[in-house]
């Protein structure tokens, strides 16, 4: 397998060879200065207004014991383009090696909880299963749906990520096991026959036939005990998916079948979600969330053996990021700055110790305390499009 293993990552050999030159130059002529480095993304992907920070629970234990010092924000925290999310300080040689390693733990998976996030305010309080582990490296499907779920997500479909979190697996069924059974309805009955009770019967309506009729025959096949059928249908047949799912909703309805959901995949994003919550009420996206765009972190230092210090176009100096709890307000400030806000009222500062001295120092929580912190945020958010977005043909 074409993969890093953490002893790799935590001996440094993940790392751009020139952070690994410059280990060596440096250790050459014994120079180790003290530094201080701070993460942030200048700008976010697609004109995102914010994004959701991932990834910090793998930070602390990278910096586990390497002697530094870090300052974070908690991990599920909405931030904006050209805040600060960590400092990290220490002798230069103790962490240089790694930034690449941090970067990377932050990058891509604070940009898949971030597009988790949109689907979540896109979907309302309808049901949002992650999909997307097939487009990944199977090796990083733990990480990518993880912060699928912290983003927003109600679960997850693979069953070793489930597994880490404490999760059962959500799941419906493939087409795989229509065409090997080789008839819809006969499919669905055995796949009644052989779940367990607490499996929901949810019926994939697309395979041989037109989603209506096989929509119906799920229906006559399991009666009461059929919770939801979901359309995947092909590009080539989709037409649009919005009058498809009236037309389900409708045959369903007229025969007595209003407590069946229905749920939608293929394709779906943040963007066409909304055109679909009339009729739907759950979905399962994939690529959208596991191929989300990686926030565009960069680390730089910022100060010097205790004197501000950083290359041209970065302000020098550590920072911290202030929420003022009165106003709302937020602003980049000193670190050493008063927890004031401009308006008067007292300020949150948002990075908070997480390793001093290489120990952790902070209780990491759960994925679900984060999940929950993410919602509560959200609450206080709008979806906005990017005008890239904008003209995009209905679903």
């Amino acid at each position: 397998m074409h993969i890093a293993s953490e002893q790799d990552i935590k001996a440094g050999r993940v790392t751009d060879v020139y952070f690994q030159r410059t280990a060596e130059v440096l250790r050459h002529f014994q120079i180790d200065k003290h530094v201080a480095m701070e993460v942030r993304a200048t700008g976010l992907p697609r004109e995102w207004p914010w994004a959701v920070l991932s990834g910090v629970s793998e930070v602390a234990d990278l910096c586990r014991g390497i002697g530094c010092d870090v300052s974070c924000m908690d991990e599920g925290t909405v931030f904006g383009a050209g805040e600060p999310v960590l400092t990290i300080s220490g002798p230069y040689l103790a962490f240089g090696v790694y930034e690449t390693a941090l970067l990377g733990l932050l990058c891509q998976a604070s940009g898949v909880a971030t597009v988790a996030a949109r689907c979540r305010l896109a979907a309302g309080d309808r049901a949002l299963v992650s999909f997307g582990a097939r487009r990944m490296h199977p090796a990083i499907a733990p990480m990518i749906e993880r912060s699928a779920y912290l983003g927003g997500c109600d679960g997850v479909a693979v069953v070793m990520s489930a597994e880490m979190m404490g999760l059962a697996p959500v799941g419906t069924m493939p087409h795989a096991l229509i065409l090997v059974v080789g008839d819809a309805g006969e499919a669905f009955r055995k796949f009644d026959q052989a779940m367990p009770a607490q499996v929901l019967r949810v019926c994939l309506v697309d395979t041989l036939n037109d989603e209506k009729f096989e929509a119906l025959a799920a229906a006559e096949a399991l009666g009461d005990k059929l919770y939801a059928v979901r359309l995947d249908t092909p590009g080539s047949r989709r037409g649009n998916m919005r009058l498809i799912l009236r037309e389900v909703r409708w045959e369903l309805d007229l025969r007595g079948h209003q407590q069946v959901k229905l749920m939608v995949s293929g394709g779906l994003d943040e963007y066409n979600i909304p055109e679909l919550n009339e009729y739907a009420q759950a979905y399962g996206v994939g690529t959208a969330i596991s191929n989300a765009p990686t926030v565009n972190f960069a680390a730089d230092i910022v100060e010097v053996e205790g004197k501000p210090f950083s290359k041209r176009g970065k302000e020098s100096g550590r920072k911290n990021v202030l929420r003022c709890e009165q106003c709302g307000k937020r602003a980049v400030v000193p670190a050493q700055a008063p927890p004031t806000c401009a308006c008067g009222g007292e300020g949150d500062l948002l990075l908070r110790p997480l390793i001093r001295q290489g120990q952790v120092v902070q209780e990491l929580p759960g994925v679900d305390e984060i999940r929950q912190r993410v919602l509560r945020q959200l609450a206080g958010l709008t979806l906005q499009p990017s005008p890239a977005q904008e003209g995009r043909p209905a679903p």
